[in-house]
Protein backbone atom coordinates (compact mmCIF):
# COMPACT_ATOMS: atom_id res chain seq x y z
CA UNK A 1 0.00 0.00 0.00
CA UNK A 2 0.97 3.05 -0.54
CA UNK A 3 2.38 5.55 2.33
CA UNK A 4 0.52 9.07 3.01
CA UNK A 5 2.12 11.85 1.27
CA UNK A 6 1.16 15.58 2.07
CA UNK A 7 -0.11 17.78 -0.81
CA UNK A 8 0.16 21.81 -0.97
CA UNK A 9 -2.63 24.25 -1.76
CA UNK A 10 -5.05 20.81 -1.63
CA UNK A 11 -9.26 22.10 -0.68
CA UNK A 12 -10.36 21.44 2.62
CA UNK A 13 -10.67 17.68 1.55
CA UNK A 14 -7.38 17.15 1.33
CA UNK A 15 -7.31 16.57 -2.33
CA UNK A 16 -5.49 18.52 -5.00
CA UNK A 17 -7.38 20.69 -7.39
CA UNK A 18 -6.55 21.71 -10.68
CA UNK A 19 -3.50 19.60 -12.63
CA UNK A 20 -0.65 17.44 -10.84
CA UNK A 21 1.73 19.21 -12.70
CA UNK A 22 1.69 21.47 -15.34
CA UNK A 23 4.72 20.37 -16.85
CA UNK A 24 5.01 18.03 -19.74
CA UNK A 25 6.30 14.91 -18.04
CA UNK A 26 9.65 13.22 -18.58
CA UNK A 27 10.54 11.55 -22.18
CA UNK A 28 9.12 8.09 -20.94
CA UNK A 29 5.92 9.85 -18.97
CA UNK A 30 4.61 7.88 -15.96
CA UNK A 31 3.66 3.88 -15.88
CA UNK A 32 -0.10 3.63 -16.57
CA UNK A 33 -2.90 1.30 -15.84
CA UNK A 34 -6.35 1.19 -16.77
CA UNK A 35 -9.52 0.60 -15.02
CA UNK A 36 -11.07 -2.55 -15.60
CA UNK A 37 -14.58 -4.26 -15.22
CA UNK A 38 -13.85 -7.25 -13.72
CA UNK A 39 -14.74 -10.41 -11.16
CA UNK A 40 -12.48 -10.30 -8.13
CA UNK A 41 -11.90 -12.83 -5.39
CA UNK A 42 -10.41 -12.91 -2.06
CA UNK A 43 -8.73 -15.99 -0.99
CA UNK A 44 -7.08 -17.17 2.61
CA UNK A 45 -4.53 -19.82 2.38
CA UNK A 46 -3.52 -22.43 5.11
CA UNK A 47 -1.02 -25.15 5.52
CA UNK A 48 -2.56 -29.27 5.31
CA UNK A 49 -1.94 -32.44 5.19
CA UNK A 50 -3.22 -35.02 1.82
CA UNK A 51 -4.26 -38.17 2.60
CA UNK A 52 -7.71 -40.51 2.34
CA UNK A 53 -9.51 -39.71 5.34
CA UNK A 54 -10.08 -41.61 7.93
CA UNK A 55 -8.60 -45.68 8.22
CA UNK A 56 -11.04 -48.08 9.60
CA UNK A 57 -9.84 -51.33 10.21
CA UNK A 58 -12.11 -54.26 9.16
CA UNK A 59 -12.37 -57.11 11.60
CA UNK A 60 -13.88 -61.14 10.31
CA UNK A 61 -17.35 -61.49 11.77
CA UNK A 62 -17.43 -64.57 13.30
CA UNK A 63 -18.29 -67.96 11.28
CA UNK A 64 -14.33 -68.93 11.39
CA UNK A 65 -13.05 -70.08 7.77
CA UNK A 66 -9.64 -69.60 5.82
CA UNK A 67 -9.27 -66.83 4.04
CA UNK A 68 -8.65 -67.04 0.54
CA UNK A 69 -8.61 -63.85 -1.16
CA UNK A 70 -7.41 -60.44 -0.36
CA UNK A 71 -7.00 -57.07 -2.42
CA UNK A 72 -3.55 -55.52 -2.40
CA UNK A 73 -2.53 -51.74 -0.83
CA UNK A 74 -3.90 -48.91 -2.67
CA UNK A 75 -6.74 -51.16 -4.71
CA UNK A 76 -10.05 -49.13 -5.45
CA UNK A 77 -12.83 -51.21 -4.77
CA UNK A 78 -16.34 -50.02 -5.95
CA UNK A 79 -19.91 -51.32 -5.87
CA UNK A 80 -21.01 -54.89 -6.50
CA UNK A 81 -16.54 -55.86 -6.57
CA UNK A 82 -15.28 -58.26 -4.21
CA UNK A 83 -13.87 -56.85 -0.88
CA UNK A 84 -12.02 -60.27 0.41
CA UNK A 85 -12.96 -63.95 0.00
CA UNK A 86 -13.36 -66.60 3.01
CA UNK A 87 -13.32 -70.61 1.85
CA UNK A 88 -13.97 -69.14 -1.68
CA UNK A 89 -17.23 -67.07 -0.90
CA UNK A 90 -16.54 -63.23 -1.76
CA UNK A 91 -18.01 -60.92 0.32
CA UNK A 92 -19.13 -58.05 -2.04
CA UNK A 93 -19.31 -54.35 -1.26
CA UNK A 94 -23.04 -52.38 -1.38
CA UNK A 95 -23.09 -48.47 -0.72
CA UNK A 96 -25.59 -47.69 2.04
CA UNK A 97 -25.33 -45.50 5.08
CA UNK A 98 -26.51 -48.65 7.53
CA UNK A 99 -24.66 -52.12 7.76
CA UNK A 100 -26.81 -54.89 7.06
CA UNK A 101 -27.28 -56.65 10.53
CA UNK A 102 -29.68 -59.52 9.92
CA UNK A 103 -30.48 -62.18 7.53
CA UNK A 104 -33.12 -60.92 4.86
CA UNK A 105 -35.34 -62.71 2.27
CA UNK A 106 -38.78 -63.27 1.87
CA UNK A 107 -41.75 -61.84 3.37
CA UNK A 108 -39.21 -59.36 4.99
CA UNK A 109 -39.42 -55.58 5.01
CA UNK A 110 -37.62 -52.37 6.17
CA UNK A 111 -35.14 -50.03 5.28
CA UNK A 112 -32.15 -52.95 4.83
CA UNK A 113 -34.32 -54.27 2.22
CA UNK A 114 -34.37 -51.45 0.23
CA UNK A 115 -30.60 -51.02 0.19
CA UNK A 116 -30.09 -54.37 -0.93
CA UNK A 117 -32.98 -53.53 -3.63
CA UNK A 118 -31.29 -50.26 -4.83
CA UNK A 119 -28.10 -52.05 -4.87
CA UNK A 120 -28.79 -54.83 -7.03
CA UNK A 121 -30.69 -52.11 -9.39
CA UNK A 122 -27.78 -50.27 -9.93
CA UNK A 123 -25.73 -53.70 -10.79
CA UNK A 124 -28.53 -53.82 -13.52
CA UNK A 125 -30.74 -56.66 -12.01
CA UNK A 126 -33.95 -56.28 -12.86
CA UNK A 127 -38.01 -57.63 -12.09
CA UNK A 128 -38.38 -56.08 -9.33
CA UNK A 129 -39.11 -52.76 -7.49
CA UNK A 130 -37.08 -50.88 -4.76
CA UNK A 131 -39.85 -50.60 -2.40
CA UNK A 132 -38.59 -52.16 1.35
CA UNK A 133 -40.59 -55.33 1.01
CA UNK A 134 -38.70 -58.91 0.08
CA UNK A 135 -40.98 -60.70 -2.14
CA UNK A 136 -40.13 -63.57 -4.82
CA UNK A 137 -39.18 -60.92 -7.22
CA UNK A 138 -36.55 -59.98 -4.86
CA UNK A 139 -35.75 -63.17 -4.21
CA UNK A 140 -35.49 -63.96 -7.68
CA UNK A 141 -32.76 -61.20 -8.19
CA UNK A 142 -30.98 -61.97 -5.27
CA UNK A 143 -30.44 -65.68 -7.00
CA UNK A 144 -29.76 -64.30 -10.14
CA UNK A 145 -26.89 -62.51 -8.37
CA UNK A 146 -25.50 -65.04 -6.40
CA UNK A 147 -25.31 -67.19 -9.65
CA UNK A 148 -23.01 -64.65 -10.97
CA UNK A 149 -20.88 -64.11 -8.00
CA UNK A 150 -20.27 -67.78 -7.55
CA UNK A 151 -22.55 -67.88 -4.29
CA UNK A 152 -24.66 -70.65 -2.99
CA UNK A 153 -28.34 -69.73 -4.96
CA UNK A 154 -30.67 -69.25 -1.91
CA UNK A 155 -32.52 -66.05 -2.57
CA UNK A 156 -31.62 -64.73 1.16
CA UNK A 157 -28.82 -62.33 2.31
CA UNK A 158 -26.63 -63.26 5.31
CA UNK A 159 -25.10 -59.63 6.67
CA UNK A 160 -21.61 -60.98 6.34
CA UNK A 161 -21.96 -61.36 2.81
CA UNK A 162 -21.72 -57.71 2.15
CA UNK A 163 -20.12 -55.11 3.47
CA UNK A 164 -21.73 -51.75 3.09
CA UNK A 165 -20.15 -48.18 3.12
CA UNK A 166 -21.05 -44.72 1.44
CA UNK A 167 -18.87 -45.13 -1.46
CA UNK A 168 -15.77 -47.28 -2.93
CA UNK A 169 -12.63 -47.72 -0.55
CA UNK A 170 -9.97 -47.80 -1.19
CA UNK A 171 -7.35 -50.78 0.64
CA UNK A 172 -4.42 -49.09 2.65
CA UNK A 173 -2.96 -51.94 4.76
CA UNK A 174 -3.94 -55.71 4.46
CA UNK A 175 -3.21 -57.51 7.66
CA UNK A 176 -2.83 -60.87 7.10
CA UNK A 177 -2.01 -63.12 4.40
CA UNK A 178 -4.85 -65.39 2.37
CA UNK A 179 -4.28 -69.05 3.58
CA UNK A 180 -5.30 -68.23 7.42
CA UNK A 181 -8.43 -68.45 9.75
CA UNK A 182 -10.83 -65.30 9.08
CA UNK A 183 -10.39 -63.85 12.64
CA UNK A 184 -9.14 -60.68 14.39
CA UNK A 185 -8.33 -57.64 11.47
CA UNK A 186 -8.10 -58.41 8.24
CA UNK A 187 -7.31 -55.06 6.06
CA UNK A 188 -7.55 -51.63 6.85
CA UNK A 189 -9.06 -49.15 4.95
CA UNK A 190 -10.34 -46.06 3.56
CA UNK A 191 -12.39 -43.24 1.32
CA UNK A 192 -11.19 -44.11 -2.52
CA UNK A 193 -11.46 -40.11 -2.52
CA UNK A 194 -8.40 -37.38 -1.63
CA UNK A 195 -9.21 -35.60 1.59
CA UNK A 196 -7.31 -32.43 2.32
CA UNK A 197 -7.17 -31.59 5.94
CA UNK A 198 -5.99 -28.37 6.63
CA UNK A 199 -6.24 -25.92 10.11
CA UNK A 200 -7.61 -22.22 10.18
CA UNK A 201 -7.34 -19.95 13.36
CA UNK A 202 -10.46 -19.55 15.15
CA UNK A 203 -11.03 -15.80 14.28
CA UNK A 204 -11.23 -16.99 10.36
CA UNK A 205 -13.75 -19.66 10.69
CA UNK A 206 -16.62 -17.08 9.47
CA UNK A 207 -14.56 -16.92 6.21
CA UNK A 208 -15.13 -20.40 5.24
CA UNK A 209 -18.07 -22.75 4.84
CA UNK A 210 -19.01 -26.44 3.04
CA UNK A 211 -19.11 -25.91 -0.73
CA UNK A 212 -16.61 -23.48 -1.21
CA UNK A 213 -14.20 -24.17 -3.55
CA UNK A 214 -10.45 -24.60 -3.06
CA UNK A 215 -6.86 -24.67 -4.64
CA UNK A 216 -4.34 -27.57 -3.49
CA UNK A 217 -0.98 -26.49 -4.26
CA UNK A 218 1.46 -29.76 -4.20
CA UNK A 219 5.18 -30.03 -3.02
CA UNK A 220 6.32 -30.24 -6.44
CA UNK A 221 4.85 -26.89 -7.25
CA UNK A 222 1.44 -28.19 -10.04
CA UNK A 223 -2.43 -27.09 -8.30
CA UNK A 224 -5.79 -28.93 -8.01
CA UNK A 225 -8.99 -28.53 -7.57
CA UNK A 226 -11.23 -29.08 -4.60
CA UNK A 227 -14.62 -28.65 -2.60
CA UNK A 228 -14.97 -28.03 1.55
CA UNK A 229 -16.69 -30.51 3.10
CA UNK A 230 -16.87 -29.52 6.60
CA UNK A 231 -15.73 -27.06 9.00
CA UNK A 232 -15.85 -27.79 12.65
CA UNK A 233 -17.56 -25.73 14.97
CA UNK A 234 -15.09 -26.55 18.11
CA UNK A 235 -11.46 -25.52 18.05
CA UNK A 236 -9.06 -28.24 18.61
CA UNK A 237 -5.33 -28.43 19.65
CA UNK A 238 -2.87 -28.43 16.63
CA UNK A 239 0.97 -27.75 17.70
CA UNK A 240 0.01 -26.06 20.97
CA UNK A 241 -2.48 -23.64 19.31
CA UNK A 242 -6.25 -23.76 18.83
CA UNK A 243 -7.27 -24.49 15.41
CA UNK A 244 -10.48 -24.83 13.60
CA UNK A 245 -10.41 -28.27 11.37
CA UNK A 246 -11.55 -28.20 7.67
CA UNK A 247 -12.45 -30.80 5.41
CA UNK A 248 -11.18 -30.31 1.73
CA UNK A 249 -12.25 -33.41 -1.14
CA UNK A 250 -10.50 -33.58 -4.07
CA UNK A 251 -10.97 -35.70 -7.19
CA UNK A 252 -9.02 -33.88 -9.57
CA UNK A 253 -6.28 -36.51 -12.04
CA UNK A 254 -3.07 -34.18 -10.93
CA UNK A 255 -3.43 -36.07 -7.48
CA UNK A 256 -3.41 -39.22 -7.99
CA UNK A 257 0.56 -39.58 -8.00
CA UNK A 258 0.56 -38.64 -4.13
CA UNK A 259 -0.81 -40.91 -1.34
CA UNK A 260 0.39 -39.07 1.61
CA UNK A 261 2.27 -35.25 1.51
CA UNK A 262 1.81 -31.85 2.86
CA UNK A 263 -0.12 -29.51 0.84
CA UNK A 264 -0.95 -25.29 0.52
CA UNK A 265 -5.06 -25.01 0.48
CA UNK A 266 -6.22 -21.66 -0.87
CA UNK A 267 -10.10 -20.77 0.00
CA UNK A 268 -12.39 -18.36 -2.12
CA UNK A 269 -13.20 -16.71 0.50
CA UNK A 270 -15.06 -13.74 -1.05
CA UNK A 271 -16.08 -12.63 -4.58
CA UNK A 272 -17.47 -9.55 -6.31
CA UNK A 273 -18.38 -9.16 -9.76
CA UNK A 274 -18.64 -6.64 -12.21
CA UNK A 275 -16.87 -3.98 -10.35
CA UNK A 276 -14.30 -1.53 -11.71
CA UNK A 277 -10.72 -2.16 -10.16
CA UNK A 278 -7.40 -0.93 -10.30
CA UNK A 279 -3.54 -2.40 -9.48
CA UNK A 280 -3.53 -2.16 -5.53
CA UNK A 281 -0.41 0.20 -5.80
CA UNK A 282 -2.35 2.67 -7.65
CA UNK A 283 -3.88 3.76 -5.08
CA UNK A 284 -2.78 7.18 -2.90
CA UNK A 285 -3.20 7.53 0.18
CA UNK A 286 -4.47 10.94 1.59
CA UNK A 287 -3.53 12.74 4.59
CA UNK A 288 -6.62 13.05 6.16
CA UNK A 289 -7.51 9.44 5.52
CA UNK A 290 -8.80 7.48 2.22
CA UNK A 291 -7.28 7.03 -0.78
CA UNK A 292 -7.08 8.56 -4.22
CA UNK A 293 -5.85 7.00 -7.86
CA UNK A 294 -4.01 10.14 -10.53
CA UNK A 295 -5.94 10.29 -13.37
CA UNK A 296 -4.31 10.73 -16.70
CA UNK A 297 -6.00 12.91 -19.07
CA UNK A 298 -3.80 14.10 -21.99
CA UNK A 299 -0.10 15.27 -20.90
CA UNK A 300 -1.69 16.40 -17.27
CA UNK A 301 -2.86 14.19 -14.77
CA UNK A 302 -5.73 14.83 -11.74
CA UNK A 303 -6.25 13.66 -8.03
CA UNK A 304 -9.59 11.75 -7.99
CA UNK A 305 -10.58 10.68 -4.65
CA UNK A 306 -12.23 7.07 -4.61
CA UNK A 307 -14.03 4.67 -2.76
CA UNK A 308 -12.25 1.42 -2.32
CA UNK A 309 -13.76 -2.33 -1.99
CA UNK A 310 -12.46 -5.48 -2.15
CA UNK A 311 -8.93 -6.83 -2.80
CA UNK A 312 -7.76 -9.23 -4.45
CA UNK A 313 -5.24 -10.89 -7.05
CA UNK A 314 -3.06 -7.97 -6.79
CA UNK A 315 -6.22 -5.11 -7.57
CA UNK A 316 -8.45 -3.30 -5.41
CA UNK A 317 -12.29 -2.61 -6.41
CA UNK A 318 -12.64 1.39 -6.49
CA UNK A 319 -15.43 3.66 -7.39
CA UNK A 320 -16.15 7.52 -7.41
CA UNK A 321 -16.79 10.18 -9.66
CA UNK A 322 -14.64 10.13 -12.65
CA UNK A 323 -14.03 6.59 -12.39
CA UNK A 324 -15.57 4.85 -15.46
CA UNK A 325 -14.17 1.81 -17.50
CA UNK A 326 -11.04 2.61 -19.35
CA UNK A 327 -10.02 5.15 -17.35
CA UNK A 328 -6.44 5.80 -17.45
CA UNK A 329 -4.13 6.20 -13.92
CA UNK A 330 -0.61 6.47 -12.49
CA UNK A 331 0.79 3.28 -11.19
CA UNK A 332 3.81 4.06 -9.47
CA UNK A 333 6.73 2.19 -10.14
Amino acid sequence: MAAAVGFGGGDPAGVPSGPAADAPAGPAGPATATVVRTTLTETTTVEGSLGFGDAVTYTAPPGGGTVTWLPEPGVTIRRGEAVYSVDARRVTLFYGTSPLYRTLGPGMSGKDVELLERNLRRLGYRGFTADRRYDWRTAEAVRRWQRDVHLPQTGTVEPHRVLVRPGPIRIALVHVPFGVPAQGALFTYTGAEHEITAYLEPAERHLVHEGQKAEITVPEGGTAEGTVTEVGSVATEKEGESMIEVTVSASDPALRTFDVAPVDVTIVTGRRENVLAVPVNALVALPGGGYAVQVVRGSATTYAEVETGMFGDGQVEVSGPGIAEGTTVVVPG
